[in-house]
């Protein structure tokens, strides 16, 4: 039996959409999420705007050389990215 309509692809939030921003950057997402995340956009000024952000602050990292970076700047990166994901000692 064919279905007379088809079904929309699902509808996101902007929680959604800022949780799955790179994989749309970076063309991966499944097709029915890719539509989804276009129609919120349409929809949402501030996840475009948040999607403009991101694609500058990226442009602005792949400029960066490693000694544009101060050692304390990455190694207090490093701590906290460690700390993040549950590597870090807890007294």
């Amino acid at each position: 039996m064919r279905l007379p309509w088809k079904p929309k692809a699902p509808a996101i939030v902007c929680q959604q959409w800022v949780e799955m921003v790179t994989d749309y950057l970076e063309g991966t997402l499944p097709a029915p999420l890719q539509q989804a995340a276009d129609r919120h956009l349409g929809e949402c000024p501030h996840c475009r705007e948040y999607l403009e952000q991101m694609r500058r602050t990226i442009a602005v990292a792949t400029r960066l050389r490693d000694e544009d970076v101060p050692d304390d700047v990455v190694e207090a990166l490093s701590r906290a990215f460690t700390e993040y994901h549950g590597g870090g000692q807890r007294d």
